[in-house]
């Protein structure tokens, strides 16, 4: 849940559209004229974000095939409509965000989506930008972070993690940088939107990235990250990314093997081995 929360809900609540992390006009449309109500018990319609979403269902079809399902996948370049469509019957599910997104999104919208199985997280991790040692951090230096709440909590979180800095002890996961009550190297946290900061990574002494954006950008989080969120972390256990459908589907027949497909051993495999700990199957 590729996936900004709390900043996106009040930038464009305004606008009836729903935007997070990780809106504009859909791409999508109904999957081959298809939708949940005649495409029949074998079909499977699944709204989803390109990346990793759409491509880890690609490779689920090949598994729900040998079952004897059909899985049509329509890709969404918005966070608004898949849940829309959702609601409304013409898809069985969606699969591109985490649970404190769709429970804002059921206020405000007054749908009736839930939870019906994690599949994936995606970790942040923080990256060297003109300084490529923690053991090089000097006093006033600027770390750039997501400057929409959730991920700049998550980014702040992480910082604390590795005793950069010290929050409040109520912060959790709605941090923000005046919860900050320890920072020793009187540190500089510039906000970006998340999309953009490794494009800034030649202008700070690190940066703070999104897994999914680190991977569109050539970054490995195991590999180019000198900390990322561990798999035990309050933000990784927080933003799993979950099958969505409408209330009372979730224990449909076709719903419960595309999750029981997702996450499966060969599922687990296909991520581990494409994305390389960029983005990590949920257990």
């Amino acid at each position: 849940m590729k996936k900004k929360l709390l900043a996106g809900i009040l930038a464009l609540g305004m606008t009836a559209a729903l935007i997070a992390g990780c809106g504009g006009s859909s791409s999508g449309s109904s999957p081959e004229g298809s939708s949940a109500s005649d495409s029949g018990d074998k079909t499977i319609t699944v709204a989803a974000s390109a990346s990793p979403h759409a491509e880890i269902l690609e490779e689920a079809k090949k598994v729900l095939a040998d079952q004897g399902y059909e899985l049509k996948v329509t890709i969404f370049d918005d966070y608004v409509q898949p849940n829309m469509q959702v609601e409304s019957g013409d898809f069985d599910a969606n699969y591109f965000q985490h649970v404190p997104y769709l429970d804002s999104f059921n206020e405000m919208n007054g749908t009736h989506l839930v939870n019906a199985g994690g599949v994936h997280y995606e970790p942040l991790g923080l990256y060297p930008g003109t300084k490529k040692s923690l053991d090089d951090l000097a006093d006033g230096d600027t770390i750039a972070v997501p400057n929409d709440t959730t991920n700049e909590a998550r980014a702040l979180l992480l910082l604390q993690e590795a005793g950069i800095i010290k929050l409040k002890d109520d912060a959790g996961i709605t941090a923000t940088k005046l919860d900050i009550v320890e920072n020793p190297k009187n540190l500089q946290f510039k906000e970006f939107e998340a999309a953009v900061i490794s494009k800034q990574l030649g202008s700070v002494a690190f940066g703070v990235i999104n897994g999914n954006y680190a991977l569109q950008d050539g970054l490995s989080v195991t590999k180019d990250a000198l900390l990322y969120e561990k798999e035990d972390s309050l933000a990784a256990k927080t933003y799993v990314n979950i099958i969505a459908v409408k209330e009372g589907n979730e224990s449909s027949e076709k719903v419960k093997a595309l999750v029981d497909v997702l996450k499966s051993e060969e599922i687990v495999n296909f991520i581990n081995e494409k994305y390389k700990g960029s983005v990590i199957p949920w257990k």
